[in-house]
């Protein structure tokens, strides 16, 4: 850090001070001194416990790893391993039964079930679509989507094909006649929409009926007699049906309808952690930056497309007008949630007094508060939380003793900014062995702050990798999301969140779908999230969200939690169940090698990005050219399994060495036509980003939990300076 600014014992790069004092807290109307005098006692106070947390950590996995190399040469055990973990205190006692009682939770989070957005809010145009996406077009996410077949005609390239849109617009009618049905006929057949006495009409020729359910219509835009918009709600979720008879898709239509938009992301995590890179005060100063213009209501972002200049901004509430007459609005953005990094990471934008860069979790939850502080106090253009709550999800986490101390800086947030007690909200990420072993004292760590929980079943199977890896090799990543001990981890965390009352206060949530192009293989197989008990589930673009809408029409799922409340809740055992590969001989040299293409490919293809361009999170092309959505969470699953098999000999160095090499080819062909790219084949000897990607592998067994930032940051940095 070149330029800093000291500010009593702290030292903070110009940049970050600069924002904070005549950005932040004059718009929060906080006082400096008091502000940064409180911030540097927190600091004080919880960097040490922060430190011994992360000790901990290390301790532990030493044990673990002691134990499984003492018995190398013996079966595991299954009983005598899970004896051990309790005596070392990594499995704990959960505790008597207890339910949550968080208090002032937005409908978005408590009550309403529906798709979750996750977007870096370092890229300003990605967090404003995000954040508009809280309603959604289907008509576009049909048309332009492999959930309608290009086959008989219905292509989508070039112009507008009729084809292809009728397609579309009976898709979206037979939506209409199964979620919202009329009592006779087919809204199919429609040839207006009108509103008289209060009630919907359905005209269709010479016949008007009504819908079955007359509570299902909610309102309505324009005149009653000529409607420009029809409010529906289904399982707590909108279907606006948008009429113009004057526009393309209007006039054809025999009721004038154009579009049928639904609410869709009802929440969106705005990510300061996984998906954005950030090493540095200038880094973070662009995320507190965008997380401000977002709560503030005033980001903007100016970009071209298609050859023309566009400017985004955030939309405002929609208004409607309700059967009986009455003027209300429905909120046009989606409930904002910010992830802040974990407990691991330090970051030289701030350094204390004894010459140490401050914890980034400590800079994170003390900042993106004092931004929340806008909302909370009613400074701020645009509403997000009408509860007066600020929502952290934490990720991370590595048992019940890391939530409280979450908790207690998040108290400390609080009382330096003068909010009321338990005003920060947070989600826990649920992501790490330790946190899903023990997640029941996790949230009573919490209970009076969480609002989230979710399995991060990514991060959570490089951690499996990472704490078990003296065990022996495991068995194909490929295989891995189908494991035994997956499954069981995926129920318990529902279980668990249901036992602890989370239902009608939190989410309970599911991971991502990673394959953006393929949205009908996601509409076939993600509605098993809902079903699952889960009442959002995360999704990696607004058309994904208005898609995976449709799976929360269908299945109503807080009754299918109080269905899942009967079951016997999926126990520990399994979930313990380490998923080793127990005859490393049933793999041939071509499968070995395979999954060694796949994993260098994977690596290579996000790395390069990250290191060179700062990009942390991007539809990377597998090596089948497939685009799959990789953070950090992905990169740690290829470099810990590589990691592993090459410890145990399942393959060699040079094997490993000759593949990184091959696959660096690989990623360059894919990203030719990027001209930000640089190809990492013209000298791999002094490309830093292959030097990354391969000391992720290589030093992958000394990497705390397996994590990749360390290694990431340090390479970035010396990329940028």
């Amino acid at each position: 850090m070149t330029n800093i600014q000291k500010i009593g014992k702290l030292c903070v790069a110009t940049e970050l001070a600069d924002f904070i004092n005549q950005n932040l807290l004059k718009k929060i109307d906080r006082d400096e001194i008091k502000f940064w005098s409180g911030f540097e006692e927190i600091i004080k106070e919880f960097s040490p416990r922060n430190s011994a947390l992360l000790v901990e950590r290390e301790l532990l996995q030493e044990k673990i790893d002691d134990w499984h190399r003492s018995r190398r040469s013996e079966k595991h055990d299954a009983v005598e391993y899970k004896r051990f973990l309790i005596e070392i205190g990594y499995l704990q006692d959960e505790g008597d039964d207890f339910e949550i009682s968080t208090t002032n939770v937005d409908a978005e989070i408590a009550l309403q079930a529906g798709p979750q957005l996750v977007v870096p809010v370092k890229n300003a145009r990605f967090a404003l679509n995000a954040a508009n996406a809280r309603w959604g077009s289907l008509y576009d996410a049909l048309y332009g989507t492999d959930v309608i077949s290009e086959e008989d005609g219905c292509q989508r390239a070039g112009d507008y094909n009729p084809i292809r849109g009728n397609r579309v617009i009976e898709f979206a009618k037979n939506f209409l006649d199964q979620r919202c049905p009329l009592k006779e006929g087919s809204h199919i057949e429609a040839t207006a929409y009108k509103i008289e006495n209060g009630n919907l009409k359905i005209v269709l020729g010479e016949l008007v009926t009504e819908l079955s359910n007359a509570s299902v219509f909610k309102g309505y835009v324009g005149d009653t007699a000529k409607p420009s918009s029809v409010l529906l709600i289904n399982n707590g979720l909108h279907i606006e049906i948008q009429i113009d008879r004057e526009s393309e898709i209007g006039s054809k239509d025999l009721a004038g309808i154009k579009d049928l938009t639904l609410e869709s992301a009802i929440t969106t995590i705005q990510d300061c952690e996984d998906s954005v890179a950030a090493v540095d005060g200038s880094d973070k100063v662009e995320i507190y930056r965008n997380w401000l213009g977002l709560i503030n209501g005033d980001l903007s972002d100016t970009f071209l497309k298609s050859g023309e200049q566009v400017t985004r901004t955030l939309q405002g509430d929609r208004e409607f007008t309700s059967p009986s007459g009455d003027i209300f609005t429905l909120p046009g953005r989606s409930m904002l949630l910010v992830r802040n990094v974990g407990h691991l990471m330090r970051n030289n934008a701030i350094v204390d007094g004894n010459g140490d860069e401050i914890y980034e979790g400590i800079m994170d939850a003390v900042i993106t508060s004092a931004v929340a502080v806008l909302d909370i106090e009613n400074r701020n253009q645009l509403t997000n939380s009408r509860a007066g709550s600020v929502y952290i999800v934490k990720p991370k986490m590595h048992g019940p003793k890391e939530v409280e101390f979450t908790c207690d800086l998040f108290a400390a947030v609080e009382k330096l900014l003068g909010l009321t007690r338990n005003t920060i909200k947070v989600g826990i990420m649920d992501e790490e062995r330790r946190t899903t072993l023990n997640l029941r004292s996790c949230i009573r760590a919490a209970r009076d702050r969480v609002v989230f929980i979710n399995t991060g079943f990514l991060d959570r199977t490089g951690d499996e990798i990472h704490t078990s890896m003296e065990a022996g090799p495991m068995i194909p990543k490929t295989k891995m999301k189908s494991s035994a001990w997956i499954a069981a981890y995926e129920d318990r965390n529902v279980d668990i969140g249901l036992s602890c009352g989370l239902q009608g206060k939190a989410q309970i949530g599911k991971g991502m779908w990673a394959m953006p192009d393929l949205m009908a293989s996601m509409l076939d197989q993600k509605i098993g999230h809902p079903q699952s008990g889960a009442n959002t589930a995360w999704v990696p673009s607004p058309t994904a969200a208005v898609l995976h809408a449709l799976h929360y029409h269908q299945v109503k799922v807080f009754s299918r939690q109080d269905e899942i409340k009967l079951r016997v809740s999926a126990g520990i055992d399994e979930i313990l169940r380490i998923p080793l590969l127990e005859d490393p001989k049933s793999l041939s040299a071509e499968d070995i090698q395979n999954e060694l293409d796949n994993n260098a490919q994977g690596i290579l293809g996000y790395v390069v990005r990250w290191v060179d361009q700062g990009i942390g999170c991007s539809k990377v092309p597998d090596i089948n050219n497939i685009g799959l959505m990789e953070d950090r969470a992905t990169l740690r699953i290829s470099s810990q399994h590589i990691t592993n098999w090459l410890h145990h000999g399942v393959c060699s160095k040079e094997q490993v060495q000759e593949t990184m090499e091959r696959m660096a080819g690989v990623v360059d062909a894919q990203n030719k036509e990027d001209p930000f790219y640089e190809p990492m084949t013209e000298n791999l000897a002094a490309s830093i980003a292959f030097k990354a990607a391969c000391d992720l592998i290589y030093d992958g067994l000394n990497q705390p939990s397996g994590y990749t930032e360390p290694i990431l940051h340090a390479r970035r940095l010396q990329k940028k300076h």
